[in-house]
């Protein structure tokens, strides 16, 4: 009996996971189509470092400094004052970005507050994020799906990676070692345990890359609008609980989502990794805006770390 059982929890998996790939699939020309919509809305053009280095677009102007050969001083600038200046360039380098979009079970969440579910929104920001990113001459890749490309059929590239990856669709990147200059992006919800989501901060990290965690959230996990009797169902390892009065867990709800993001921000903010919180009923656009300012940005530093906080809750669902 437990046997039979066990096959058809199998033959159940099997299925459910055949329909999501299907579904997947089948939705993936409209969020290619919107990603390239949204990624139009972004400044094209260079996606300079915001420092100095080799490049061709004027940066700023610094004082002169002795010892420096005299070819670098801007004279034209130099002779509206008393004092030396010098012309620095923005620093145009191209770069890897690893994206890593959560495909896991729970990010098909959608509750009737939302635009669009947490995996449509984090594919549509992972495609427009990359178009732009090659567009201004950067190598995006995927871990474990995709290896660095500048190719400008990216996104094609990545949609192909996405729906033919026969893996578990797991919540956190896998085990990899971007190199010290790279930089990450993890777009996820974020809800596994903590001691997880530490452990892939720590590992990510070890290199030295910079790094950029993105909080995916449905607006129901942010201000649990539930009352009455419900049926809280987790996505991911099939369990469920049932609130008679759903409202009164809310206190207790929003304490243990505040203190998992104290968690993940203490991380972020000692390796001066950015740390974003967008939901899914605002616009894309908002959270592409951000990260393509925070890309190349110069790490704030070891002890005081920047990040893009834009909301803040955890989940449940219904």
């Amino acid at each position: 009996m437990a046997a039979r059982r066990a096959d058809k929890q199998e033959i159940s998996a099997a299925q459910h996971a055949s329909g999501a790939a299907r579904t997947l699939a089948e939705s993936m020309p409209r969020l290619i189509l919107e990603a390239r919509r949204i990624a139009a809305t972004v400044i094209h053009g260079l996606h300079g470092r915001k420092r100095a280095g080799p490049g061709e677009n004027f940066w700023q102007y610094r004082r002169f400094l002795s010892g420096e050969p005299a070819r670098r001083v801007d004279w034209r600038r130099s002779a509206r004052d008393d004092i030396l200046y010098v012309r620095e360039r923005e620093w145009e380098a191209a770069h890897t970005v690893w994206i890593w979009p959560d495909r896991s079970p729970s990010m098909l969440f959608k509750s009737p507050l939302a635009q669009e579910s947490k995996l449509d929104r984090t594919l549509v920001v992972t495609f427009a994020l990359a178009e732009v990113l090659v567009q201004a001459g950067e190598r995006v890749g995927m871990p474990g799906l995709m290896r660095p490309t500048g190719s400008r059929n990216v996104l094609d590239k990545m949609a192909n990676s996405v729906v033919h990856d026969a893996n578990e669709r797991a919540s956190l990147p896998p085990s990899f070692a971007p190199s010290a200059l790279a930089e990450i992006v993890v777009i996820s919800d974020f809800w596994s345990p903590i001691d997880e989501v530490r452990r892939t901060i720590a590992q990510l990290s070890a290199t030295g890359a910079h790094g950029h965690l993105v909080q995916i959230v449905d607006p129901a996990e942010e201000t649990f609008p539930y009352s009455g009797r419900v049926e809280f169902i987790e996505p991911e390892g099939g369990g469920t609980i049932t609130a008679g009065r759903a409202e009164a867990w809310k206190t207790e709800y929003e304490i243990r989502v505040a203190r998992h993001r104290a968690a993940i921000r203490e991380d972020t903010d000692r390796l001066g990794w950015s740390f974003a919180i967008p939901r899914t009923d605002r616009p894309a656009t908002e959270l592409l805006l951000a990260l393509h300012a925070r890309l190349g940005a110069p790490p704030p530093g070891a002890a005081v770390g920047g990040r893009v906080t834009m909301s803040g809750q955890q989940r449940r669902h219904a």
